[in-house]
């Protein structure tokens, strides 16, 4: 019984000496994967003053459908649920010290046309809805879908009032700051638009 139990712990210690040669074992370098040293070196290659105030933002919605026409293939399909958006705004770094004057108790400010600083699909709310016969020209298809969504989200930008609204938020955001800044009555001007035909 005694030689039993002398195996036995002879076994175990065995076991735990084994173990810990092999954790020494192990940390030497070539049972380790490498480190890994990263270094970041960045260089600013253009900083740009930012002006432009952005003022309203419009929300579109659009049914896309995308088809290529072949002779004798079948004429591969899709149809797009788009979701963009437009955002009108006015570039604050273009007005000047002449742009700026008083007229007794008013001052007034002439600010540049609104613009559309930049228009966009929101793909975290577009789907696609349903292709047919797209196999290997899906990608093709559907970046063709994409790209005519952003355009029209564009056009329907300029075709609605996204820029009359930019002019009208203009004064309702920055009418109070200026007028309680100066204690006097601020009127905004914007560039006249359309062409005037010329007298014959």
């Amino acid at each position: 019984m005694i030689k039993n139990g002398l195996k036995i712990l002879f076994f175990i210690g065995l076991i735990f000496l084994s173990i810990f040669v092999w954790e020494k074992i192990k940390s030497f370098s070539f049972f380790t994967s490498d480190k890994v040293n990263t270094t970041h070196n960045i260089v600013i290659n253009k900083i740009t003053s930012l002006g432009k105030m952005e003022l309203v933002k419009y929300s579109f919605r659009d049914v896309v459908e995308q088809e290529i026409i072949r002779d004798f293939l079948p004429d591969p399909k899709a149809i797009l649920i788009v979701q963009g958006e437009a955002v009108g705004c006015i570039d604050l770094s273009r007005v000047t010290d002449k742009d700026v004057f008083t007229i007794g108790d008013t001052i007034v400010v002439n600010l540049p046309t609104p613009e559309i600083c930049y228009h966009k699909i929101d793909h975290s709310k577009s789907k696609i809805y349903k292709t047919d016969y797209a196999f290997m020209n899906e990608a093709l298809l559907l970046d063709e879908a994409y790209r005519k969504a952003e355009e029209q989200i564009l056009q329907s930008a300029l075709n609605s009032d996204l820029l009359e609204q930019t002019k009208k938020n203009a004064g309702i955001v920055l009418k109070p700051i200026l007028e309680n800044l100066s204690d006097k009555k601020v009127v905004f001007k914007f560039p006249l638009e359309g062409k005037l035909n010329r007298l014959k």
